[in-house]
């Protein structure tokens, strides 16, 4: 970003781009400087053309070579990017912890987060970033499907997008069409929230989990999405079941009433119905059955059991927030 210029007819229409940073047009407000985090692991054909592309729209461009056993990190730095290395693999979420702490070391207003595969196309980073510049949001959500799940992709995928983005908004407690996306921006403020517990794909969920619950303002743009360069080797059906086991996980301690208490009282009910059904059916003349009848007193005990432990978990929840905000 070199000399002041306005630009009317760019993807930052409406911005004014200088040496210094991104500010509104006219705004007065203070420059907005952006970097952009790329995990990479063995991405040596696409990491330089993404780099190059990436560095049009931002200030600066950090690479965490997730322990890549090709030119990636060598690749990354003749592109211009600074490249963070780490010497095994940690994962998605292990290289956005590494990039979000180099971030909030280095300094930057506005941190977007793209794959770098060539999936995402850096020419959308000002529609991710224009909400947190003026700001409308915390964070911003790219999404693939703010319209509606494409008719290209295959059932399965749609089928198993809507699961994830369903269990992601109980947990998060928000809204969102995309919880997969690995397209964001976040404003700089928001660094501290995030966990980084998870180190796989799952990260996407998790922070969306802990943005919720530090109500931060989220908000979607549509984004573009190239699916012939995914270079994926895991089978989607086995990625998508071990997320959401993550996210159910997750739900055990952030929505304990949803994990335990809502099975909890539909079993529990489930056993009050069979020994309705057994005494109407007792008072009629027929006779108990020793099995069923110990099925339903074990459901209804079990039911009792998850719904009053959801209660409890959720109550104790309760005291260590307000515990923690005193």
């Amino acid at each position: 970003m070199a000399e002041e210029v306005f630009l009317e007819t760019s993807p930052w229409k409406g911005y004014q781009i200088s040496a210094s940073g991104i500010t509104p047009f006219s705004s007065g407000a203070a420059p907005q400087k952006v970097t952009v985090i790329l995990p990479a692991f063995n991405e040596e054909v696409s990491i330089g053309s993404v780099v190059l592309i990436t560095k049009q729209f931002v200030d600066s461009v950090i690479v965490v070579d997730d322990g890549s056993s090709d030119r990636t990190a060598e690749v990354a730095r003749e592109a211009g990017a600074e490249v963070i290395v780490h010497e095994t693999n940690k994962g998605k979420g292990g290289a956005l912890k590494t990039g979000f702490a180099a971030v909030s070391r280095l300094g930057a207003d506005v941190i977007v987060t793209m794959d770098s595969d060539g999936q995402h196309n850096p020419s959308d980073i000002p529609k991710l970033v224009a909400p947190i510049v003026s700001g409308e949001a915390d964070i911003v959500n790219g999404s693939r499907y703010l319209n509606g799940k494409s008719t290209d992709t295959p059932a399965y995928r749609r089928v198993g997008q809507s699961v994830l983005d369903k269990a992601t908004s109980m947990n998060a407690g928000i809204s969102v069409t995309d919880s997969q996306s690995g397209f964001r921006a976040f404003a700089a403020s928001t660094v501290n929230v995030f966990r980084f517990r998870a180190n796989g794909m799952d990260i996407e969920s998790e922070m969306l989990a802990d943005a919720g619950k530090a109500r931060l303002r989220i908000k979607e743009v549509e984004i573009g999405v190239r699916y012939d360069v995914d270079c994926s080797t895991e089978n989607p059906i086995k990625h998508g079941l071990n997320v959401l086991y993550k996210i159910l996980m997750d739900m055990e301690f952030n929505k304990p009433l949803y994990y335990f208490t809502v099975p909890g009282l539909a079993i529990g009910a489930g056993g009050m119905y069979m020994g309705l059904d057994f005494l109407h059916a007792f008072y009629s003349g027929g006779s108990l059955n020793f099995g069923p009848t110990m099925m339903m007193i074990l459901l209804v005990m079990v039911g009792m059991f998850m719904a009053f432990t959801g209660i409890m978990l959720h109550s104790m929840a309760g005291l260590m927030r307000e515990t923690r905000g005193m």
